[in-house]
Formats: structure tokens, sequence, C-alpha cells
């Protein structure tokens, strides 16, 4: 497939990305709340349990691996990636290597990971992955983020990109703006918008082909400090009209991760977002807590509870379908 084709599969009819690229010491944190030891075999145990939920495959386009599950062969000796690839599900990797202090620019932060980065994705590409993510942090305060901060992250951002396509392969652009502080969801919109104009025109500059290419931005929401919390549809309205000014209509997907929002207010969001269709991109979601937080509570590490793993899964990912259409609903939700 082309890298378009690829990106256009990814975000195919009520499909989205199972975000499952958390790092050694966010997945030991994850396990720590259900008292579950972070040793690989539990990684991969837990991982393989989401991968082998067949009645999530129809809402899954994707998944991002981090290093490790990339390399893993289930229980049986099967690579966990082929267990993705014959669900017609594509394996993805995440390559940055985090967020590092931005000199010169006092809490702030710039991603790296650039170097080695194009021995790094021919490496991946044979393991089996043909997609690719890179996460930026741009925090919020009164005075930040200074320019200097937006334009270092998106450069980076660019560069990723071209190197990515370079390998035959789909980035996924995360320029995340940070939903921590007590900002109005208003300043979270100016922030945004100007983080993505300028992530836009650095990939521009850097010559890379929209089309085979895919967005992971935030949503636009108050900060979780802010004494106002804007509703479901305040949320949609703001999130699509600062993507209209700044998204280009070539890109074929805005996959939105959920930044610490819950799991049903993550999927309210987008299916609200999508009730103000039709749009220029597919509007879905590249979700980690909000697919995995009553899976993971439900398998608590125990054998016995794979199937009760499952179903939590299954359910979350079939909301967040029908969220992809506008047919997410209470009654949806209850049926769990």
């Amino acid at each position: 497939m082309t890298l378009a084709e690829i990106a256009q599969h990814i975000v195919g009819p009520q499909k989205g990305v199972l975000a499952a690229d958390e790092s050694s010491p966010t997945i030991k944190k994850r396990f720590d709340s259900i008292n579950v030891e972070s040793t690989e075999d539990n990684r991969r145990d837990y991982r393989e349990m989401l991968f082998r939920t067949e009645a999530a495959a129809p809402y899954i386009g994707g998944v991002i691996l981090f290093d490790e599950t990339l390399r893993q062969n289930a229980a049986d000796g099967t690579p966990l990636a082929k267990l993705l690839t014959d669900q017609d599900i594509v394996p993805g990797i995440k390559v940055d290597k985090g967020a590092k202090p931005l000199v010169g620019a006092d809490g702030e932060t710039v991603t790296e990971g650039l170097d080695g980065l194009r021995e790094r994705l021919a490496e991946y590409y044979e393991f089996g992955a043909r997609f690719t993510k890179w996460r930026a942090v741009i925090k919020i305060t009164d005075n930040l983020p200074s320019r200097y901060c937006i334009e270092a992250n998106a450069h980076a951002l660019a560069r990723f990109a071209a190197l990515t396509q370079e390998a035959n392969m789909v980035p996924i652009v995360e320029p995340e703006v940070l939903m921590n502080g007590s900002h109005t969801i208003e300043r979270c919109a100016e922030v945004t918008e100007a983080t993505l104009a300028e992530t836009y025109h650095q990939l521009h500059i850097q010559r890379v082909e929209l089309e085979g290419t895919l967005l992971k931005p935030n949503m636009i929401v108050s900060g979780d400090e802010c004494s106002v919390q804007a509703d479901t549809e305040t949320v949609a309205a703001m999130t699509v009209q600062t993507l209209k000014r700044t998204v280009p209509a070539a890109v074929p997907g805005i996959v939105f991760l959920s930044g610490g929002l819950s799991e049903v207010d993550a999927t309210a969001n987008l299916n609200g977002m999508n009730k103000l269709g039709p749009l220029p991109w597919e509007l879905s979601y590249s979700f980690g807590r909000a697919l995995q937080a009553s899976a993971l509570q439900a398998w608590g590490g125990k054998a016995e509870n794979v199937e009760a793993g499952k179903a939590a899964f299954a359910h979350r990912a079939k909301c967040n379908g029908l969220a992809r259409t506008g047919d997410y609903n209470a009654e949806v939700e209850g049926a769990a």
C-alpha cells in the first residue's frame, strides 16, 4: 500500500488507534495501580490479551507499540506484530526518546530522538511496523509556551515525519498541548492553534506529503485545575473550529489523544465533534488510558480474568467506533 492508503486504512470506517506504547516507567505505574509486577512476561501477557480481543478488531485500525513489544512474541511464539496484521490491524512504533529540557527556556521541553532515527526506522520496518509516532509536549501557563518552544518542537516533528516517510512508513505527528493547569478553554484554543499552525508550516518546509500522515492532537479543553470546566458541546465546537483554522484538508485523519480525560469523557467529546460533520478529515482516536483503563482493572494480572479484560476492552473499542459517526450514547455506554 502507498503511504496515503496506509493512513486511510488506519482511520477507516469506525476505526481508530490503540496507543499501547507506554514506556517502561509508565507501564510500571499502570501495573502498580493493580498491584502487578511489571515484568517482561506480565507486560507481554497484558498486551497479548488486548491484541487477541477479536471483538475489538473491527474498531482498531492501528496499534502503537513500544520498542520492547514490537520485538516480543506471544506465549505461543507468534510475533505480537503478526497477531495484529492477521486481523488487518497496522502495527506502529513510538520512535521519540522523550521530552528533555529546552536550553534557554526554563520549564519548557523539546522532544529528542532524531540522532540515529534513520537506522532505527529501517530496523522497525523489518519488524513489521508501517507507521510511527513522535510526541511533542507543550505546557500552558500565563507566560508559556514561548515561541521558541513551539518552533523547536514543530521543527523536530517535521524532521521526524520526513525521515519516517523516507523509510516508507506513515508518521503520526503528535504536538500535545497539555491539559495540566488552571488555564481556560479559550487559552487552550489559542495555544493549540499557534502550535498546529507552526507544525504544518514546518511540515511544508520539510517537504512532507500530508496525504501520508496522521495528526494526533489534544482536544480543546479547560485546564484540569480551571474553575470552569467546559461541557461536551463546547469542547467539540472549539476543537473543530481550531482544526479548521490550522489543519489542511489533505490530511486524511486526525486521531485524538485522550490526555488524561476519563474513558467516557474522551468518547463523548469525540462523538460530539463527529456530530458537527461533514468535515475535511476523518476524526478518530488514538487513546491509551481511555481505551485500556477498564480492561487493565478487569484483568488485574490474573490469567482467569483474561476474558473479562477482553470484554472491557471490546466495549470501549465499540463505544469509540460508534463515536466516529456520532452514534455513541448513554445506552451504548451502559451496555457493558
